[in-house]
């Protein structure tokens, strides 16, 4: 089988099984068996595909019928436009959390020109998408990434050292702020914000796949946000700043939330694309 007609069967089969993206999917699966990129793909349209290129293509669409995550297959995802390595042992960065680095990194240009004195805390950080994007960001600035799992910290620790910010970036496991050293002047966090009886309505590629650590934020959605407000005291500097990624329809409750807990502080929220609240900054 040439190149192109294993493309069109894969993107067929994807698509008769109603993979969303099934076009999309099948060039990276195929990218993916082959080893090559999407542009050798398409200049090489009749490239024969050898027997272990096959095989590898074949079990690829398999365990993407299963539902299985075609990042966790490819062991690989794009976020703030760069590659993390990734797999079952972290959750898998979503776009909509680049807003979140986007703002910390505008507020880090703004308030500390040099960056010399910047110290920021990833809270939850997981595949560590957010602390190695914010160290790349800003070469000046010191992070602590923290993560109540020794087993996503082992995937951060791989991004870290694939990106040469270790020196930079110290992994730390513990429950949210708990395991900081020292007080910092930005704390980031996208912390699960799931309630428990939505976690149900999720997706076979997110619930039978996913670390439900990652997902699952309690009764109401708010347990580890409200945790973590309750832990800032004594974490972080005077004048610092907060960051946190919310759900849908969250953004009131959780500025309620952080104005009980600092009620001189400024709270400002920021919209999406899509015009929903996503990510509320606080300002201490």
């Amino acid at each position: 089988m040439i190149s192109s007609e294993a493309l069109h069967l894969a993107r067929h089969i994807l698509s008769a099984a109603k993979i969303d993206d099934a076009a999309i999917e099948a060039e990276l699966l195929l990218c993916y068996a082959l080893g090559i990129p999407k542009i050798q793909l398409y200049s090489e349209p009749e490239r024969l595909l050898d027997t272990a290129e096959t095989e590898r293509l074949q079990a690829s669409v398999q365990r993407r019928l299963l539902h299985e995550p075609t990042a966790y297959i490819l062991k690989n995802c794009q976020f703030y436009g760069i590659d993390f390595y990734i797999d079952h042992r972290a959750l898998i960065p979503r776009p909509e959390t680049e807003l979140l680095v986007e703002k910390t990194i505008e507020f880090a240009h703004c308030r500390f020109s040099s960056e010399n004195q910047l110290v920021i805390a990833d809270i939850g950080t997981g595949s560590g998408a957010i602390a190695v994007s914010l160290a790349l960001t800003l070469p000046k600035a010191r992070i602590y990434a923290t993560d109540i799992s020794f087993s996503a910290l082992q995937v951060a620790e791989k991004n870290c050292q694939k990106y040469k910010v270790d020196n930079r970036v110290e992994l730390l496991q513990g429950n949210l702020l708990e395991p900081l050293p020292e007080p910092v002047n930005v704390i980031v966090a996208n912390l699960p914000y799931i309630k428990d009886c939505e976690l149900g309505w999720l997706s076979p590629e997110i619930i039978n796949f996913e670390p439900m650590i990652a997902l699952a934020g309690g009764e109401d959605g708010l347990d580890k946000i409200h945790r973590l407000l309750g832990q800032t005291s004594g974490k972080i500097c005077p004048g610092g700043y907060l960051f946190l990624e919310v759900g849908q329809y969250q953004d009131r409750v959780i500025s309620s939330m952080a104005n009980s807990h600092f009620p001189q502080a400024n709270i400002e929220l920021i919209p999406d694309l899509s015009g929903i609240n996503r990510v509320i900054k606080v300002m201490l």
